[in-house]
């Protein structure tokens, strides 16, 4: 008689047994006791064995389900048993299918089963006896640990969400496992899409600001109807929450009470408010303290005109989100060390964005040849623009009138 793998020990195979779903109550519960009866009684035992081993075990064997409830076995020699079930009433002989069981059968079983059959089904098993399934960890700091074992973080990959950086951030990792992605997410992600976020975008959406995941789907609609009630776009809306993600996460108050604050500090108009926060819609999310601060540097300490401040961050927005370092020895540079004015520095405030040392190489150089001329009124004049932000190549030969080998020679004596 084949027997299953786990036949190599007693253990095991009633270990296995008391895991058969279809096995009956009496056989799932207490192998044990199982044992005994087989041992007492034969035709017990038969019956409990026999019904859901034996005829799995020999396919050869055919089993039936009468309507009585009776389950019938027939093989080809041994002893006939009868297989009651639920109790219910007994058939007669003639209305009955008879197993017959091979006698040899049972004595083979009962011979190979000892003492150590007899303990309960509750002993550990061996690690190297047992099923390897790999556990869900009970603690991680690394979400590639949960990715195989959640489809909501499965899911968010394929959206292009990085996990690597969002596990690095307090309480995320906890909270994006205990998210359903189909009853807590989707909705989130039709939503974007309905904004006009597109599908490329939704990642980057997500592994800046998961905590929109967070938000109530009714709230998160009031504020885009907010932005739209103040003339925004949908593109211009759609723009926003891809570069700045946090943006729907503040309530239709706080947004108001921002946009309002560019629109006094700088003295804008509506449309120009729209524009600038379009363009740099991070000025919005982010602290305004940088913003002030910036805004009293280049008022206080560098010496411009509201009306020129006003110019340059309609120009360049970034500006009013630079470092005050950066800002102060730029414009020390060009116009202490270049001797242009601030008129002149308001008309090209990109300036303000360029490399410092890219300004440094590019004037010594137009010095050395005498071609640093940059007052518009005189002859040869040179604009900051083409300072600036000139190629190198373009430069050499449209600006400074030279080869790039010189120019390359001449940064080497700097």
């Amino acid at each position: 008689m084949a027997l299953p793998g786990c036949q190599r020990n007693a253990r095991c195979l009633l270990l296995a047994l008391s895991h058969y779903g279809g096995f009956s109550k009496g056989l799932r519960e207490s192998p044990a006791l199982t044992c005994c009866h087989l041992r007492r009684n034969e035709a017990i035992s038969a019956q409990h064995f026999y019904r859901h081993v034996f005829t799995m075990q020999n396919p050869t064997r055919k089993c039936w389900l009468s309507r009585a409830g009776c389950a019938r076995y027939m093989s080809e020699g041994g002893v006939n048993v009868l297989h009651p079930e639920n109790n219910q009433p007994s058939i007669s002989q003639k209305q009955q299918e008879v197993a017959v069981i091979p006698r040899e059968d049972v004595d083979t079983f009962l011979e190979e089963l000892d003492d150590d059959a007899l303990c309960s089904s509750l002993d550990i098993i061996p690690e190297d006896e047992g099923p390897q399934i790999a556990p869900i960890p009970p603690s991680s700091s690394t979400l590639r640990d949960y990715v195989d074992h959640s489809e909501t973080l499965q899911k968010l990959v394929m959206l292009g969400v990085d996990l690597s950086k969002l596990e690095k951030r307090p309480n995320v990792g906890t909270f994006l496992l205990k998210l359903d992605f189909e009853t807590d997410i989707s909705k989130i992600l039709f939503f974007l899409k309905d904004v006009g976020v597109e599908d490329s975008q939704l990642g980057h959406v997500l592994t800046k600001n998961p905590f929109i995941l967070s938000e109530d789907l009714d709230n998160l609609q009031k504020r885009v109807a907010y932005l739209r009630s103040r003339k925004f776009s949908q593109q211009a809306i759609a723009r926003m929450v891809s570069r700045a993600p946090y943006l729907l996460n503040f309530s239709v108050e706080r947004l108001d009470n921002r946009l309002g604050f560019f629109q006094k500090q700088l003295g804008l108009s509506a449309e120009n408010t729209r524009d600038i926060v379009t363009r740099l819609p991070r000025m919005v999310t982010g602290s305004l303290e940088p913003i002030r601060e910036n805004l009293k540097v280049f008022e206080i300490e560098l010496g411009f005109r509201k009306n020129e401040i006003q110019h340059i961050a309609l120009r360049v927005p970034k500006v009013l989100t630079a470092q005050k370092k950066r800002i102060t020895e730029t414009f020390d540079y060009v116009h202490n060390t270049m001797g242009i004015p601030h008129n002149v520095i308001t008309k090209f405030p990109q300036i303000f964005n360029s490399s410092l040392l890219k300004i440094k190489e590019r004037h010594m150089f137009l010095a050395f040849l005498g071609r640093a001329v940059y007052d518009p009124t005189q002859a040869n004049y040179i604009s900051l623009e083409k300072v600036a932000s000139m190629p190198d190549d373009i430069f050499c030969q449209d600006v400074a009138k030279a080869s790039t080998q010189d120019f390359d020679e001449f940064r080497k004596t700097m």
